[in-house]
C-alpha cells in the first residue's frame, strides 16, 4: 500500500505499472482519477488550492486503505493526493486498487474515494469571480459514505 500527498502531478500509466509490477496474480486494476472542474456550485473556478495537515492526512489515508483491505480481498492499493494550487483540468487524486477479480477492486476503489472525500483532512479553497471561498463537504459525499455502513451501524 502506498500513500502519497504531494504538490507535483502524477503519471497514471507509470503509477499503475509500478503497482502491478511483479504481481502476476493481479486480474483486475481499477483506478479513479479526480480532476479540477472549471465550475462548481454555479460559479466559474479559476483555481483551487488544497491544504492538508502533514502527518495526520497520511495517517487518515492509510487507515482508509487498511479498512478497504479488511473488507475486500484486494492485493494492493495506491492513493496519491495533490495539494497546493491547482488549475481546471489538473489531476487532484489517484486511487488504484489491484485484486484477482474486478468486483473486489471496484468496491474497494469506490470505498476508498468515498471515505477520502469525507474523512481525510483536506481543505479546498476556490478562486471564483466573486472571490475566494472554502468548499464544504457535499450532502452527496455523506450519502455515498453512508452506503458503506456495517450492519452494526459502524463505518
Amino acid at each position: 500500500m502506498a500513500i502519497r500527498v504531494q504538490t507535483e502531478d502524477f503519471d497514471v500509466s507509470r503509477e499503475v505499472a509500478a503497482l502491478r509490477a511483479g504481481s502476476p496474480q493481479v486480474g483486475a486494476v481499477v483506478t479513479f482519477i479526480g480532476t479540477v472542474r472549471d465550475i462548481n456550485d454555479g460559479s466559474s473556478v479559476a483555481e483551487m488550492e488544497l491544504e492538508h495537515y502533514p502527518g495526520m492526512t497520511e495517517k487518515a489515508l492509510q487507515g482508509i486503505v487498511e479498512q478497504a483491505k479488511a473488507r475486500w480481498d484486494i492485493f494492493d492499493a495506491l492513493v496519491i493526493h495533490r495539494v497546493g494550487p491547482l488549475l481546471p483540468k489538473d489531476q487532484i487524486v489517484l486511487v488504484a486498487v489491484t485484486s484477482a477479480h474486478r468486483g473486489e477492486a471496484f468496491d474497494a476503489c469506490e470505498f476508498i474515494i468515498d471515505y477520502l472525500k469525507t474523512e481525510a483532512p483536506f481543505w479546498k479553497k476556490e478562486q471564483t469571480p466573486q472571490g475566494a471561498r472554502w468548499v464544504d463537504a457535499r450532502v452527496t459525499d455523506d450519502a455515498a459514505l453512508a452506503k458503506w455502513a456495517l450492519p452494526d451501524g459502524k463505518r
